[in-house]
């Protein structure tokens, strides 16, 4: 903050919050902040009726300044900063802060001036330390546990709902937070977020499983393609191969120093050059090939044409490059790596063949 010549960062309620307090907090319509100065102790503005609740949260050396229901929070925020030193200059305004509350702050404060706090919040976050790949880690290992768990449980006339709570209990019953579950069978699959027509599951129908938990904040995204109750037909088995195959090409092309659309780049190729496509024209990749990964299922170091931004040691990110074909079918491999000074690693190994959607444990 020093180096970038900000006075003072804001954050609202919310994944950022969470990350620089350990404080998670829902955002109401009661303005709750945190405020961190470039020098001293974070100060968090709180509606008065929760300062005893938000005290016994609070794990760091902070101060609590506390707001009435007849009183103006941005008055407050105002006088908390001048108490802090600051009087002049630049206040970061985190990317999730929400706009009631930045405009009701520059309508008292107009002596400061308010700059995004990207340029804190990003590299700060998208770096992730040990402690915290090891966490995203266990949430990978449960999250194949419960598709696993769910894989072995398909049976023909199932819904989607019905595999979803299957693999949300399982995740409960490992000790994770369930996140997500997305499955949709046969032409259904085409679809990179789903379909919301009726679907049943039929023998021979690809099943395309998109899953993920948190464990202590940290994200898992897996997904799985495989054939249900029957042998693949040619057209899957292709398509399936192509696609793991593109996947290949984007983690080949993960290295340290190489710009992030380098990886979006290498996996198109394989589709561009195998007649699907171009660009996101289907049939082919209608989106990014990855997606950034860490307290939010989706960050920053997206795998997308344009993203300039070099790879380093603990980026984390998604490798999907999904193969969708409307009217028939769609595929997706979708593994997540963490970047080391020696290149990408794999939080889960990428599927072995169609058959079997999880590497060995021990692999």
């Amino acid at each position: 903050m020093q180096e970038q010549k900000i006075e003072a960062l804001i954050l609202d309620a919310g994944t950022s919050m969470n990350y620089f307090t350990g404080i998670s907090w829902w955002p109401s319509e009661r303005t709750m902040v945190a405020i961190i100065p470039a020098q001293g102790n974070v100060k968090f503005i709180c509606p008065g009726f929760e300062e005893e609740r938000l005290k016994e949260l609070i794990k760091i050396e902070a101060e609590v300044v506390a707001w009435q229901e007849d009183e103006s929070p941005y008055k407050l925020i105002t006088s908390t900063l001048k108490d802090s030193g600051i009087n002049a200059g630049a206040i970061g305004i985190e990317e999730q802060l929400r706009y009631f509350i930045f405009d009701g702050m520059r309508k008292e404060a107009t002596h400061l001036n308010f700059v995004s706090g990207d340029p804190i919040t990003i590299p700060c976050r998208i770096i992730k330390s040990s402690a915290e790949i090891a966490l995203m880690q266990k949430a990978t290992d449960i999250t194949i546990a419960a598709m696993t768990i769910g894989i072995n449980q398909l049976k023909e006339g199932m819904s989607p709902s019905e595999f979803s709570a299957i693999v949300t209990d399982a995740h409960v019953k490992l000790g994770a937070e369930p996140d997500f579950v997305l499955i949709n069978f046969g032409k259904a699959s085409a679809f990179p977020h789903g379909s919301n027509q009726p679907q049943k599951l039929a023998k021979g129908d690809i099943v395309l499983m998109d899953c993920g938990c948190k464990v202590q904040g940290y994200c898992s995204d897996i997904s799985r393609t495989i054939v249900f109750g029957d042998e693949p037909t040619k057209r899957q088995q292709e398509i399936w191969d192509l696609e793991q195959k593109a996947q290949a090409a984007g983690f080949a092309a993960a290295k340290i120093g190489v710009a992030c659309e380098e990886v979006d780049a290498a996996a198109r190729k394989v589709l561009t050059e195998a007649g699907f496509g171009p660009d996101y024209k289907l049939p082919g990749l209608p989106h990014r090939t990855g997606h950034g990964i860490g307290m939010d299922g989706h960050e920053w170091g997206n795998a997308v044409r344009g993203n300039k931004q070099r790879l380093q040691p603990g980026m984390c990110f998604s490798i999907e490059p999904n193969i969708s074909i409307v009217g028939e079918f769609g595929v997706r491999h979708e593994d997540c790596v963490y970047m080391t000074a020696e290149g990408p690693k794999w939080f889960s190994q990428p599927s072995v063949s169609i058959d079997q959607p999880f590497a060995p444990l021990n692999a």
